[in-house]
């Protein structure tokens, strides 16, 4: 299978992924590199709002790859996942083909091997993925909300990046995707996924690269006031909250401050605008006490 190299150096990995506005660590821009060249998966686990899914659209922006999304959640089957047959389209071929005529079992044969023909598989994204002329990236998102057995699904796919379909044989790959897997590690993964892949954590980013993010993606804002969000964010992660606040809630939030023309936090706007930080009322009243006790800034 072709597999030529996307990256040359974790450097200009961190480089690249700069230039598109995410701010990857040592670590992350090591994860991308290792992943292309050793033509692994990169599972990544962490908290939602951490940037997991983020990385991956980076990592396709920066290289002038499609990327092709499967969002996992629980039920999922291989029809969503691989493929499926067009069935109506298959039905439809079918009483064409009575309407010409009666037939006979050689007649059967042949149309069956023409209803099971690529005219009519719809593939769907890991198929599409291992089966597209250029390089992709293949993001497969949430998947620790797969069940188990669907789990398994994703093996074959991502041992020899082919695909088994009954009525047509393997489908092998011509290229080798840059795969990334997503996972809030709701549940344990199995030993059999986790071998196959790289392993990468992402937790929140401290108050100074969280910083440096909303530096990078808000246009116009202070030193100052990035420097008073980020703090801010950071203690309210703290608390024990419903949903802690997303990098990107923290990014629509100085926004937020930014259309509002604050050049400083005060308890008041703080207060005001804790809806676009924390989705939960409960969240809300909780950190609205704290402000009351502890001004931020």
């Amino acid at each position: 299978m072709n597999h030529p190299y996307r990256f040359t150096s974790p450097e200009l990995v961190g480089r690249s992924l700069r230039e598109t506005g995410y701010l990857a660590t040592d670590r992350v821009c090591g994860a991308v590199y290792l992943g292309d060249r050793l033509g692994k998966p990169v599972l990544i686990e962490g908290p939602a709002g951490t940037g997991k899914t983020e990385l991956a659209k980076s990592v396709a922006a920066m290289a002038g790859m499609r990327l092709i999304r499967l969002q996992c959640y629980e039920g999922l089957d291989e029809a969503k996942a691989l493929y499926e047959w067009n069935y109506r389209k298959q039905l439809l071929r079918i009483q064409a083909e009575r309407t010409g005529g009666e037939g006979d079992a050689a007649d059967w044969t042949e149309l069956e091997a023409d209803i099971f023909s690529e005219e009519f598989l719809l593939a769907r994204p890991l198929l599409a993925a291992i089966r597209a002329p250029d390089p992709v990236v293949l993001l497969i998102d949430e998947v620790d909300r797969l069940d188990v057995e669907t789990e398994a699904l994703l093996l074959e796919v991502l041992s020899d990046y082919q695909v088994s379909i009954p009525e047509m044989g393997t489908v092998t790959g011509t290229q080798t995707p840059l795969v990334y897997l997503t996972s809030n590690n709701s549940r344990e993964l199995s030993e059999a996924l986790k071998r196959r892949c790289l392993y990468l954590y992402l937790d929140y980013p401290t108050p100074a690269r969280e910083k440096e993010i909303v530096l990078a993606r808000v246009p116009g804002i202070s030193e100052s006031l990035s420097s008073q969000i980020a703090g801010l964010v950071a203690s309210l992660r703290k608390l024990e909250l419903k949903k802690r606040p997303s990098v990107s809630e923290t990014i629509d939030w100085a926004r937020t401050l930014v259309l509002l023309s604050a050049q400083e936090i005060s308890t008041d706007l703080v207060a005001d605008t804790l809806y676009v930080l924390l989705k939960y009322q409960s969240d809300i009243d909780k950190a609205t006490a704290e402000l009351a006790v502890v001004k931020p800034g």
